[in-house]
């Protein structure tokens, strides 16, 4: 696991800003899509914000959600909202490189259903292995929308839904996320990262954010 520690968050969208552009840059020159998975909540609103300054090709990325609540998309709770209003809006994304839940569709079971088919057809049902892999962390330790007690973690399914108080939810699985070739994990406060460090210490595997795969994680954090 590699952990890139700074002060402020200013400086960690910096340090996360050159990270994205080597990798961008580098597919780039081999001809290759970048397939980047966004994550929700409230900590990447800044950093969507500032990547969007990026001078990067923003025609060779593709985007996808690494959760989503079964809201509509002009929700102010929809991750894809967020997303679109601080970054996708702001290069100009187009519309066949945004690959978002469907969250007008019967219900959630199906939009997870149609995600997944989604997903395969991508990457024409190979091996699936998105290039970056962005996951924020709830106090709880919880990634995307994989809790504490509902990781599921043998599942080959590419995504399901969640049953939640506050929302049903569609997420991608842990298997699916840990084939990823990069992991980067966005811990934006003081906060996160001392909960971090307390999960990770303990080496609790009940909790989500101790199963990713530690080889391929780079982990962003305030000091």
């Amino acid at each position: 696991m590699r952990i890139i520690r700074k002060s402020t968050e200013k400086l960690l969208i910096e340090s996360f800003k050159k990270e994205f552009k080597k990798t961008a840059d580098e597919k780039e020159s081999i001809g290759k899509r970048l397939s980047f998975v966004l994550t929700g909540g409230p900590s990447p609103k800044n950093l969507y914000k500032q990547l969007s300054k990026l001078k990067i090709n923003w025609s060779n990325i593709d985007f996808f959600w690494g959760d989503e609540r079964y809201v509509a998309k002009n929700s102010i709770n929809s991750n894809y909202y967020l997303a679109n209003k601080n970054l996708l809006k702001k290069i100009r994304a187009k519309k066949n490189n945004i690959y978002s839940v469907n969250t007008n569709m019967k219900n959630a079971k199906k939009s997870a259903i149609n995600y997944s088919n989604k997903i395969k057809k991508y990457f024409k049902s190979k091996y699936i292995k998105f290039s970056i892999f962005l996951l924020g962390m709830g106090d709880d330790g919880h990634i995307a929308s994989i809790f504490p007690g509902d990781l599921d973690a043998k599942s080959n399914k590419i995504s399901r839904n969640i049953i939640r108080k506050d929302f049903e939810r569609i997420t991608i699985n842990l298997k699916t996320i840990n084939k990823s070739k990069k992991i980067y994990v966005w811990l934006n406060s003081k906060k996160k990262t001392n909960i971090f460090n307390y999960i990770l210490k303990n080496k609790n595997k009940s909790i989500p954010i101790n199963c990713l795969k530690k080889n391929n994680i780079t982990v962003f954090s305030i000091k």
